[in-house]
C-alpha cells in the first residue's frame, strides 16, 4: 500500500513538475521506447500512456529526467511542497496560481529583489516573523499601498 501510495506520490510531482516543462517533440514515443527507469516512474500511466498525447508524453518524460537529477533533499522538497498542494483549497489553489503568474511576468531584478527579500524574511526569527505579519495583517488597504509606494521610494533613492 505505502509502494502504490509513493508511486502516486511521484507521478503526481512529476505532472507538477511538467506543467512548466516545454513540449520538446510532437512525436508519440512507444511505451516500449522508454527506459526501465522511465516504465517503473511512469508505471501508474502505463494503461493509458499510448492514448496521452504526445506532448503530454514529453512532459512526463522530462519530469522523470528532472526528478532523477535531484538530490534527496530536493525530492523530499517537492514531496513536502507537494503535500501542501494537496491540503490546498481550489481557492487557495487559484491564489497561489495567480502569484506564480505573476511573479513570471515580473523582470528578472525584480525577481531577484523578491527573492533576496523573502530570504531576508525567512531568515528573522519566528516571532519577528509572526509580528511582521501580524502588523501587515492589520493594515488597511490604504495603509499597505502607502508602505509599499515608500519602500519603492527608498530603494529608489539609494545610491547605486
Amino acid at each position: 500500500m505505502m509502494s502504490r501510495v509513493r508511486q502516486l506520490l511521484i507521478v503526481m510531482v512529476l505532472a507538477c513538475l511538467s506543467v512548466s516543462a516545454p513540449a520538446v517533440a510532437d512525436d508519440a514515443i512507444a511505451w516500449e521506447d522508454l527506459s526501465a527507469q522511465e516504465r517503473k516512474v511512469l508505471k501508474p500511466f502505463h494503461e493509458r500512456w499510448e492514448k496521452l498525447p504526445p506532448q503530454r508524453q514529453q512532459k512526463l518524460r522530462k519530469g522523470v529526467e528532472r526528478w532523477s537529477a535531484m538530490t534527496p533533499e530536493q525530492k523530499q522538497r517537492v514531496r513536502d511542497r507537494f503535500r501542501r498542494w494537496q491540503s490546498m483549497t481550489p481557492e487557495q489553489r487559484e491564489t497561489l496560481r495567480k502569484r506564480h503568474k505573476r511573479f513570471r511576468e515580473l523582470t528578472p531584478e525584480q525577481q531577484q529583489r523578491l527573492r533576496k527579500r523573502r530570504e531576508w524574511f525567512r531568515q528573522l526569527p519566528p516571532e519577528r516573523r509572526a509580528a511582521l505579519r501580524k502588523k501587515w495583517r492589520n493594515m488597511s488597504p490604504e495603509q499597505r499601498k502607502a508602505f509599499i509606494q515608500k519602500q519603492r521610494q527608498r530603494r529608489s533613492d539609494r545610491p547605486k
